[in-house]
């Protein structure tokens, strides 16, 4: 039996390239899915292609009223919330902290950050009406490490491991598990355009060459690890981070001798 059936799965970012990977993954294993974002073209077109099960709703994660519509459209289409996926996010622009503009940090931090809170904060009652579920927050391995030219990334994934924790401490004796996801270098448009008013995409910056696994991430990847996260086989976890990202974090690989 698919590990979702009658469940209901809401991903925000669900057009995107990880997002659209969840969307499909849940599907595929019986669950109902809510595609939550700001691109209704996009959305709509992904809630036709899946059919049956599968809604778009148009989500501004900044904005609490549009949070609320968002976990309505979920319970009154399927009846129930069982699992969020704060999935949505974006980057900035790559500039040193003394000329990162305050627009550009506020902006970063809204989203990334804020966003997550608000998903958690309005999404946590319908999960207890629901008698528990999952959240998980997508967050980085920029939120484990300092990363130069990005630093409010950085800031708001540091930040998203402290609430993520906060969160599973507040609502376990709810049966609802928060957990956080920290994916490497993965080959979306995300990783391989630049943000809205740079010059330069974040895999300019990386190659996978001394990655102890030498290659870029694919979204399957992440999904497969959201799946298992989100599903009753991981029943007693709650509160911890997942490192998905090839070996990144951990320095250059040793090199293979050739004879």
């Amino acid at each position: 039996m698919p590990r979702f059936d009658d469940q209901t799965v809401l991903v925000t970012g669900g057009t995107g390239g990880q997002g659209s990977s969840h969307v499909r993954a849940f599907h595929a294993e019986g669950a109902n899915v809510v595609i939550g974002d700001i691109d209704a073209e996009r959305g709509a077109a992904l809630a036709d292609e899946l059919g049956t099960r599968a809604r778009f709703t148009h989500l501004d994660v900044t904005d609490e009223s549009s949070w609320s519509a968002a976990v309505l459209a979920a319970e009154s289409a399927f009846g129930a919330l069982n699992v969020l996926v704060n999935n949505a996010g974006v980057q900035n622009p790559p500039a040193t902290i003394e000329n990162t503009d305050q627009a550009t940090w506020s902006r970063i931090l809204d989203i990334n950050l804020t966003g997550t809170f608000l998903g958690i904060k309005v999404a946590a009652p319908a999960l207890r009406r629901a008698t528990g579920g999952a959240i998980v927050n997508i967050a980085s391995t920029m939120g484990l490490g300092g990363t130069a030219h990005y630093a409010p990334y950085v800031a708001g994934k540091w930040a998203v491991r402290g609430l993520t924790q906060t969160a599973a401490l507040e609502l376990g004796r709810d049966h609802i598990r928060v957990n956080t996801i920290h994916p490497g270098v993965i080959a979306t448009s995300f990783i391989h355009e630049p943000a809205a008013g740079a010059t330069a995409a974040i895999a300019d910056f990386y190659s996978p060459e001394p990655f102890a696994i030498p290659r870029l991430g694919e979204p399957t990847d992440v999904t497969r690890l959201l799946l298992f996260l989100t599903s009753s086989d991981a029943s007693f976890i709650t509160g911890s981070e997942y490192v998905i990202d090839g070996g990144l974090l951990l320095g250059p690989a040793l090199q293979t001798e050739t004879a």
